[in-house]
């Protein structure tokens, strides 16, 4: 299944990028992170809750960064399993300079299997696409103002639920 979109972020490509690298800004803008540990500069272990429809549950994995070239792009690819099925992605990031901010993209090729991967494409797109604009918002509002509070508390295990996407709390 591919995904992509674009965002445009207030902030210049190299701190966009700088702040795509840095864990703790990762743990406090990805939608549902129960916890993200950084194991090297460029791969991370992480849990996430998140849910489709009434599929919901817990998925534990990793993400590796390749293919850096810094400030215009790299490759994501993030793998996951819990109760709910599996997710493996390979996601192109790009960043554009665009009228003093940055016009990100993603291309992502996603596949998806056990329960969830039954839910059906568009509801998956659709999903993935929210949670991809609630991360971007995240990102640019922490460059713009650092990490509030608020989000380190949920990156330490309060997660709230985003509209369209259930987020369990934390046990």
């Amino acid at each position: 299944m591919r995904i992509a979109g674009t965002a445009l972020l207030t902030a210049p490509p190299e701190a966009v990028y700088d702040n795509l690298q840095d864990g703790r800004v990762l743990a406090a803008t990805i939608p549902g992170v129960q916890s993200l540990e950084q194991l090297s500069d460029n791969h991370y272990k992480l849990s996430i809750t998140a849910g489709v429809a009434s599929i919901k549950g817990t998925y534990d994995g990793e993400v590796i960064l390749s293919q850096q070239n810094r400030p215009q792009s790299f490759v994501m690819t993030a793998s996951g399993a819990g109760a709910p099925g599996t997710v493996k992605a390979d996601v192109t990031v790009r960043l554009e300079e665009r009228d003093g901010g940055t016009l990100l993209s993603y291309d992502a090729d996603a596949v998806v299997g056990g329960m969830v991967g039954g839910v059906g494409q568009r509801m998956i797109t659709g999903v993935a696409k929210k949670m991809a604009g609630v991360f971007f918002k995240g990102i640019d509002g922490v460059i713009a103002n650092g990490i509030p509070p608020a989000e380190v508390a949920a990156a330490a295990g309060e997660v709230p639920a985003i509209a369209g996407v259930a987020a369990a709390p934390a046990p």
